[in-house]
């Protein structure tokens, strides 16, 4: 296992809900009725643009190990990578391996072709909603119908929960969610879901 970074910049980050990982903590329910809220700081984010039947995208695909989705809420995984489709030549690649290596390496499949490959690590977080209780905490505040037969595991699109413009992906039938806000307004989401989850800590009112 790699050391921990110790020095440098990397170790001096602060992720948007440090300051409120106590209160999403606490503000788990257990149980039938269960809802948990949690931060997953710091995750890589890479933005391309292509035209989605180039032979760059293709080899895009190849580098990421899974061709780019091609329809809206459509997304693939393979090994550290999951890419979500954001529009008709635009997706989100999102890993668990090194930024600047990511980057690097999408960007020498792109060759030069019309298109772009950017960094936006810093530019959202991801909050991670799960619990039998998650999708009717969401219900309150986002105009989607998130019925299963609607959206599902491996679905991801741009929505709104409570006033905020969010990415929000469903991981498994949990079920567990995944939103991924501007870092800017997180805390403002944060605490509008925990606001959300308050009322499954106490009985069911019939």
């Amino acid at each position: 296992m790699a050391e921990p970074i110790t020095e440098g910049p990397v170790a001096l980050r602060t992720s948007p809900l440090s300051h409120l990982q106590e209160r999403m903590r606490a503000a788990g329910v257990g149980g039938a009725r269960g809802v948990t809220l949690a931060e997953l700081p710091f995750v890589t984010m890479v933005n391309v643009r292509v035209a989605p039947a180039s032979e760059a995208a293709h080899r895009i695909g190849r580098t990421l190990g899974t061709p780019l989705p091609r329809r809206c809420g459509d997304t693939a995984t393979s090994g550290l990578h999951t890419i979500l489709w954001l529009g008709p030549d635009e997706w989100l690649v999102l890993s668990r391996a090194d930024a600047g290596t990511v980057t690097a390496q999408v960007r020498q499949a792109l060759d030069g072709a019309p298109g772009s490959v950017v960094d936006v690590s810093a530019n959202r977080t991801t909050l991670e909603l799960s619990g039998p209780a998650a999708r009717e905490v969401l219900e309150k505040g986002c105009p989607l119908d998130l019925h299963p037969r609607v959206l599902g595991p491996g679905r991801a699109v741009s929505t709104t929960v409570g006033p905020i413009a969010v990415l929000l992906w469903q991981l498994d039938d949990g079920p567990t969610y995944r939103l991924l806000p501007r870092s800017s307004f997180a805390d403002y989401l944060a605490r509008w879901l925990i606001d959300a989850m308050s009322e499954y800590g106490g009985p069911r009112v019939a």
